[in-house]
């Protein structure tokens, strides 16, 4: 997690969290801590959030008769908690997410898992149409307390350059 202070004040200082564009590296990779334990409560939550009806996420007797022997967390809820794992590295400074590619979901994560995030940066450009920004593309990898890689994706970023966040805009 990127966290500095700034002075707002005499004797005030205000914490700021995030990466401006020209904090990011190609080729570096930034650990996502503290990880997060999924709970059974967890996944029928966003089940029912989300309307995904299919019972292998909530129904236990049901995925008893299936290959895994138990329900299984709801694959966009692996996904979307590993993203919000990574934002305070990635994406607090972000003007907007540009897109996703290459999701792969390669092992099943469970109520009890515990999972950890890392993002490795692929590529950085200037925006051609925003000048105050860049555009910054990762993989992030999710991994369970074994270490067993259960996700991975791709991620476009808009990402304000220095001295052009919203933080920097605005007195909050």
């Amino acid at each position: 997690m990127v966290q500095s202070a700034k002075q707002v004040g005499e004797n005030r200082w205000r914490e700021t969290f995030g990466r401006y564009y020209e904090d990011f590296g190609v080729g570096e990779i930034y650990e996502h801590r503290p990880g997060r334990t999924i709970t059974a409560t967890d996944n029928t939550w966003f089940t029912l959030l989300t309307m995904n009806t299919h019972p292998m996420h909530f129904d236990e007797e049901y995925a008893r008769a299936s290959e895994f022997g138990r329900t299984i967390v709801c694959s966009p809820f692996t996904v979307a908690l590993l993203v919000g794992m990574s934002v305070t590295d990635v994406s607090q400074k972000a003007i907007a997410n540009l897109g996703w590619r290459e999701i792969k979901l390669t092992h099943p994560v469970y109520a009890g898992d515990t999972l950890y995030a890392e993002s490795r940066v692929l590529d950085k450009r200037e925006s051609k149409s925003r000048p105050e920004a860049g555009v910054v593309t990762v993989e992030t990898i999710g991994r369970n307390q074994d270490g067993t890689v259960v996700c991975t994706f791709e991620r476009t970023i808009l990402v304000a350059k220095r001295g052009h966040g919203i933080e920097d805009k605005i007195d909050y």
